[in-house]
Order: C-alpha cells, then structure tokens, then sequence
C-alpha cells in the first residue's frame, strides 16, 4: 500500500510536480536579488517619520511609501499631474531608481500559481502540491524502512546508482519539500476562503479635525514606529481635511489624523491574519532571503526525484519479462508465483517457466498477489519465487499473499515449494520467503521441497535448487538463468604472477590492460571509463555465453584491470584464464558492486580475506591515503605457495597504507586460520570496531560464516554483534 501510495502519484504529477517546482526555484531567489539591489539602510533606529519627512522634501507629490519584505522602499508620487515611482535610499530620501514591476517575476508567478488557467489551475497546482506532500511523507516512510527504521534514516545506502540518488536526494531535499507543498495547500485554502479571516482595518473615522498641513515628525505613531516595522504609508489626497494619513505595519492597521497627529482609529493584526503571513514568509521567502535560497535548493530535488523515479520505474518494467506460452491459471498443472520489487526474480521465473514448459509441464506464472487457489483446478503444485523488500516486508508484487494465505479456510491439496531470493549481507536475508514458508507450515500446506535460498542472484543456487526441483518431479530439470549481460570488450592480458604450484593449487593475479572507451563511454561510466576496487569482472569463457565473475583488485585510476583467481575442478573459466598467455585476450565487462566500498570517511578498517579473496582487499589497501589506518588479516595455505601481494603488502605497510598486516598459514606447522588470527587479536578487533571501523570480508563462503561466529565471540562481550554491524552498514561482504 504505501509504495503504491509512493508510486502512483508520482507517475501521474511528475510533470505537474516538475514545472512547479522549478517556477518555485526561480521564484525563491528573486527576493535574495531584491534584497541585495535594495539600498542599504544604514540607520538601525531609523523611524518612518524621519523616513516620511524625506521623501515628501524630495517628492512633494507624494502618494505612498511601501516597504518589501526584502528592505526594498518604493515611493509612489504625482509630478505635474503625472504618477511615478522611484526605488528609494532611506538615507536620503531620494530615489535612486525608477521602480518597474517585474513582467518576468509576474509570469513566472502566474505559472507557479495557477498555469495562467485562473482557479481552475489554482486547483491544478494545489493537486501537485498535495500529489508532493503525499509523495515527500511516503518516500520519507519508505526510506526509513529500507534503512531499518527511523534512527537510520541517514544511513548508508546500498545498491544501484540510480536508486540510492533518488534516495539521497530525498533525504537531503524532504524536510524543504514537505514545508513547500503543505505552505502551499494553506495558500490556497486561504485563496479560495476556507482560512478564517480576522483583523483587517478599522473603520474609516467618521470625525476628523478638518485641519492639514501637520509635521510628520509630530505624528507620535510615525515617531514610535521603525522602519523595519512598516507595510506601506498612504498620505492624505492633496487639498482634502477630510482623508487621513493610513499606517500599516507587521502589528496592525491605523489611521492619523492630518491637521494634529492624533491617532483616530487602529486595529491588531489577529491570529489568522498573522498566521497567514507567517505562512506566506515560509512558502516564498519574501523576509526571509536565506530560507528563500534553501527553500529553492530543495525544490530542485522534485525535478531530479521526478526523473529518478520514472527511470526505476521503466527498469523495474523492462526487467519483468513478458511470459511466453503462459497457460491459464485453471488449466496450468503448475502455478509458479513470483514476489519481486524491483524486477529481477521475474527473470528467474521466466527461465524456470522455460524449463518446465520444455519439460511437458503447462506452467501459469503470476504475481503472488494474485494468489487465488479456487482457479487452480488442474494445478499439482505450486511454486513460490519471493525476494524480499527492507527488513523482511513483502515485495511489491507480493503484497496481500501472506493475508490470503493466512486467512484460507483450508491450504491447498497441492504440495508447495518456496525459493527466496536475497542477500546474506542483509540480517533479514530472504525474511519474507522465510515467513511465507512459516505461514505455510503453520497452516498445514505440505512441502514439495524445503524452502531454499539464492544469494545475490546467484545463477549456480539456481541451477542447483532446480536439480532439486527435477528430482522432486521426476525428471531431469537444468535451469541456465543469466542476467542480461553488457557488451563486452577484449581484455589483453600483460602481466601474471602464479602461485600455488606447491600445494597443486594453482592460482594467479591477471593484469589486464584498460581497453579504449569511447566519449559517450566516458560520459555515461560505461564500459571500462569507471569501476573501482571491489567491482565484478565479468569474464565471458569460450563455448559459454554464461560470465563468471571475479571481484576487481584494482580501479580505474590505478591504470590496469586486476583480478585474482585460483582454479577450480572442471572449472571452465577459470582454466581458461589460468592457461591464458600474455598479449592474449578474452571478453569482459564491468558490474558495478555498490555494497562492497570503503565507507567514505576516516574511520578505521578492518580487512579480512583468505586465498583469492584477497583481491578486492588488495585494491582497497593500494587505493588507501596514508594515515587513515588500514589493518588487513588474510588466509592463506602456506607462505610460499599462496602469499598473494607478498611483496606489496610489505611496500603499502612501510609507506603507511596498511597499518599492519596479519596472517594465517593452514599448511604449515602452526596450521591456523584467519579466524584464529581474529581470535589472537580480538582485543585490537573490538578496540577498533568501538572507534567505528569498518569490517569487508572477502572470501569463500565457508571462511565468511566463520569469521561471523568468531566476531560474534568476539564482540558479544562489548555489546556488539555481526548483525548490528551490517544493519549499521559497517559489515560487507563479497563471498563466493
């Protein structure tokens, strides 16, 4: 319900949202302008009276003096029987320019008001403005629920470019757009009569003295009166006893008598009224230039939301494929479901639909919120793919599935198998598909296979869950899933370091040349023109059209594209590139790996990595500015088989880019691993991680848990854990 309640309006007001808010910038630094083009006023205590006598000594014509909110003093005149304006220096009296309402200010206002279409788009502009305050608290719900509630609400982000943008954006630009858009809707409830109007001027006198020519400095109220509190002046019609002198300032309204200064009538501005003008200050700026600035910065976050927001949404469409041969719910004897957020699980419905319709199975694949076991009436099982959104919540097209189930009055005859996609970084790795297989389980519903997991969309679980799967049916079942892959380009290989030879465990660090990108390339980070250390290399081997990938041990600025890898049996790629001589080539391309960085800061960081998980921690350490400590604890087999770096760690130590560096031989006589080098350390570990440090673990999988159980250890007695780390973004991973 609330992406729905985020989404919608959004698609639908983007542009409305957009031309408003841009008019809204423009319009929030014009008062700055004014404030800076207006004469100074270099008396603090100066009173409208002095203010008034002169400007009638340069103006004897004059009508009426107003004061802008911006400082700006304009005196209105007669001169021969013709009208002027003139910008006035307080100082002197005299005008220093003639005064031109602003044709440009006056457009851009009726375009931000109303669309030049009257009330009608009064009303228009007032939808966007709820459509922005509907989107501004939603995004602000959502964001906090993404991060792990609201104390995290300025927390690190994880993920693609494009969506921590339209997160980082929001987060900075929220609290302007949320004062905006409800500034806004009080303006035009105003407009249309439904504020409360109070205050207001008196009643005109009805007596007055008859007489004229008083000296403005006799008039108590001009005298007690600051400039700084003053609206506007209006002088008695020339030749007329009977006018008066009216005075509006911030305060209130009231009139003067013009033969003996004598105060006739004066009313307070009242609540509303005062009310009205506070809210009116916030939405443009006028009296406040500086919030007027910062109101307009925040506003060009709209714009740039509006086209974030759009973006995703064509990627999450684009990446729903369209199901080929899909058969009727009521005729499928396989109902495959699928909760996915941003796109991503359908692509692995749509290969495990492919497969199973190969298979002679008639496979119908929806949505999970579509879930509707009444139409299943030839189905003999039923197959549930969910990712999972935030802290354990449903995905979008999964909403209401846990509801229907729970609510059923009896589970379905056909067995069912769930499959959750996730990422074990997350402390709530695959919750929702783990509280659908619960749910389940607590209604009755039998399995057709134990709930399995995917990590990072990893096609090798995939492939290995459909295995299962087949076995389950009865019948062979390969599910080849690859995501789609970047054009590639011919990676030339210049340089090798081998290792391993000694514990037949053959490895080596590649250093490949950068190939040429070109200018959109360049523009765009396309290609090979940007990637950092920590980034995937993938690696398309021949007679494959499936990439293997290899986290980068170098960046862009480093002048050469590294990896690390080691060999494994029947492994088809990693032969390849373990066989492959310098000045040869194969294809690849980058994927940008956004949860594994350095956080940008000056904390302390703790690497921890064994074998070929080295790379990434490899680059991370080259790429250190000395004096931001650095400390690397790495695993290997033995000292002078698998050393990786050998020689640069002992270079990075000295010139201060790794603090130190600790290791852990299995294959010697001292048989430890990185985990008992943690141990060994725990009391440094715990030191540095209450400072703030950051933990990257790189490695296999096996070694990763391992780390997490000794840290757990470790830290449990400092009230930490491995899960508060990660939740905190201060824990990553890159395991394999």
């Amino acid at each position: 319900m609330l992406r729905a309640l985020h989404k919608i309006p959004g698609l639908i007001a983007a542009l409305l949202i957009v031309v408003i808010t841009l008019s809204g910038t423009v319009l929030s630094v014009l008062p700055a302008l004014e404030a800076v083009q207006a004469p100074a006023q270099s008396e603090p205590d100066l009173t409208v009276a002095t203010l008034a006598e002169r400007v009638a000594i340069a103006y004897p014509g004059i009508e009426q003096i107003r004061r802008a909110p911006s400082g700006r003093i304009t005196a209105f005149y007669f001169d021969g029987g013709r009208p002027g304006a003139v910008v006035i220096d307080p100082a002197t009296g005299q005008g220093v320019a003639n005064y031109e309402p602003s044709t440009f200010q006056r457009w851009m206002t009726n375009l931000h008001r109303s669309l030049f279409l009257d009330d009608a788009g009064r009303l228009t502009v007032a939808t966007g403005a709820a459509s922005l305050l509907v989107l501004s608290l939603s995004g602000l719900m959502l964001t906090a629920r993404r991060v792990g509630g609201w104390r995290r609400i300025f927390s690190r982000l994880r993920g693609p470019l494009m969506g921590r943008l339209h997160v980082e954006v929001a987060r900075l630009t929220v609290v302007g757009l949320l004062l905006s858009s409800t500034t806004a809707l009080f303006m035009t409830a105003s407009t249309f009569g439904f504020v409360p109007e109070d205050g207001g001027p008196p009643a005109f006198p009805t007596e007055v003295s008859g007489q004229t020519g008083v000296v403005l400095d006799a008039l108590s109220l001009l005298r007690d009166t600051p400039v700084a509190a003053m609206r506007e002046l209006t002088f008695p019609y020339p030749g007329d006893p009977t006018d008066v002198f009216t005075l509006k300032t911030a305060s209130g309204e009231g009139y003067l008598d013009q033969g003996t200064g004598v105060t006739l009538g004066w009313a307070d501005a009242g609540t509303w009224q005062r009310v009205t003008e506070t809210i009116y200050m916030l939405h443009t700026g006028q009296g406040a230039a500086w919030l007027g600035i910062i109101l307009g910065l925040m506003a060009l976050g709209a714009p740039v939301m509006a086209g974030t927001g759009v973006i995703l949404w064509v990627q999450a469409r684009r990446a729903r494929p369209r199901i080929k041969g899909n058969t009727a719910a009521g005729q499928a004897d396989t109902i495959l479901l699928v909760g996915s957020e941003g796109g991503s699980t359908w692509g692995f419905a749509a290969t495990l639909h492919l497969a199973l319709t190969q298979a002679s199975h008639k496979v119908h694949t929806g949505a999970m919120s579509q879930f509707t076991p009444r139409r299943y009436k030839c189905a003999q099982r039923v197959i549930v793919l969910a990712a999972t959104y935030g802290e354990g919540d449903a995905p979008a097209s999964a909403k209401g599935f846990l509801d229907r189930l729970a609510t059923l009055p009896q589970v379905p005859e056909m067995p069912l198998a769930v499959l959750g996609f996730g990422d074990r970084q997350f402390p709530k790795f695959c919750g929702y598909a783990t509280n659908v297989a619960r749910v389940a389980e607590e209604k009755g519903w039998s399995q057709l296979l134990p709930m399995a997991t995917v990590d990072r969309q990893s096609p090798q679980e995939f492939a290995r869950w459909g295995r299962d799967l087949g076995q389950a049916l009865g019948h062979s079942l390969e599910l080849s899933h690859s995501h789609a892959i970047p054009r590639s380009h011919a990676l030339t290989l210049i340089s090798r370091r081998d290792y391993g030879a000694e514990m037949q465990a053959p490895a080596a660090i590649l250093r490949f040349a950068i190939p040429k990108a070109g200018l959109l390339a360049r523009l765009t980070g396309r290609g090979f023109s940007r990637f950092s250390a920590g980034d995937l290399l993938g690696i398309i081997p021949e007679g494959s059209t499936v990439p293997r990938f290899y986290s980068l041990a170098s960046g862009y600025s480093d002048g050469f594209v590294e990896i690390c890898v080691s060999r494994h049996p029947s492994g088809l790629c990693s032969g390849q590139l373990l066989d492959l001589p310098p000045s040869q080539s194969v294809q690849g391309f980058v994927r940008r790996n956004f949860d594994f960085r350095i956080a940008n800061n000056t904390k302390p960081v703790i690497l921890i990595g064994a074998g070929t998980g080295i790379g990434p921690l490899a680059g991370f350490a080259r790429g250190n500015h000395p004096g931001r400590p650095m400390h690397l604890y790495f695993g290997a087999r033995h000292p002078n088989s698998d050393l990786f770096y050998g020689e640069e760690l002992q270079n990075w130590q000295a010139d201060g880019r790794l603090t130190s560096v600790t290791t852990a031989f299995s294959r010697t006589s001292a048989r430890a691993y990185v985990q008992d080098a943690l141990r060994a350390d725990s009391a440094r570990v715990v030191r540095l991680i209450g400072e703030g440090a950051q933990v990257l673990v790189c490695g296999g999988r096996d070694m990763a848990a391992g780390v997490v159980d000794t840290l757990a250890d470790i830290l449990t007695p400092a009230g930490l854990t491995p899960d508060l780390l990660k939740t905190e973004g201060r824990y990553v991973e890159d395991t394999y």
